[in-house]
């Protein structure tokens, strides 16, 4: 079936679309692949800083290469561990399976075997959900509720000298001015 207003599972990836779009790269499904991709490799990275001892010869210089995995993740990689997990029937194993592919392509084989060492899948998805949350709060929600604010703080400015009667339970009240009101 194909994605439409109508069946959608819900009006906010229906009707609501074009209002929450920059949203979907923290919640969807690819974003939170490409989270779970970031608790890895960072994990990873981590491992190697300790140095835990097989990763002590890893190179510090290739961690960039690393984290590009995520950073230039796209819907044709999302694509590739969905491909993974229909042969896995896990989320998570996949995106293990998608991290070894990619290590043999950067010729780094030879510690494959160190991604999700010690890991559960829980532990994964118990870091990524909340760091998409936390970069969505600081990306998305912190900028258009700034925004909000100002609007509200310009509008007060506009309505410093404009009298209006206030109310109370409904009933009209004193006196006031609609900026203070709006402040």
């Amino acid at each position: 079936m194909t994605l439409s207003q109508l069946t959608a599972i819900s009006p906010v990836d229906g009707r609501y679309r074009d209002k929450v779009d920059e949203l979907a790269a923290f919640f969807s499904e690819s974003g939170l692949i490409k989270y779970r991709l970031v608790v890895e490799i960072e994990y990873f990275i981590a491992l190697c800083e300790w140095p835990l001892p097989g990763l002590d010869t890893f190179k510090p210089a290739l961690f960039p290469a690393l984290r590009n995995i995520y950073q230039k993740f796209g819907p044709t990689e999302a694509q590739r561990v969905k491909e993974i997990e229909a042969i896995t029937n896990h989320d998570v194993k996949a995106v293990e399976y998608f991290l070894k592919e990619a290590f043999e392509r950067l010729d780094l084989g030879a510690y494959k075997e160190f991604i999700h060492f010690g890991l559960t899948s829980q532990d994964i998805n118990n870091t990524a959900v909340p760091l998409s949350l936390k970069h969505a709060i600081q990306n998305s929600y912190t900028p258009l509720l700034s925004s909000l604010a100002d609007k509200l703080t310009g509008l007060s400015k506009q309505g410093a000298e404009i009298p209006m009667l206030a109310r109370t339970h409904g009933q009209p009240a004193s006196p006031t001015l609609l900026g203070k009101e709006i402040e």
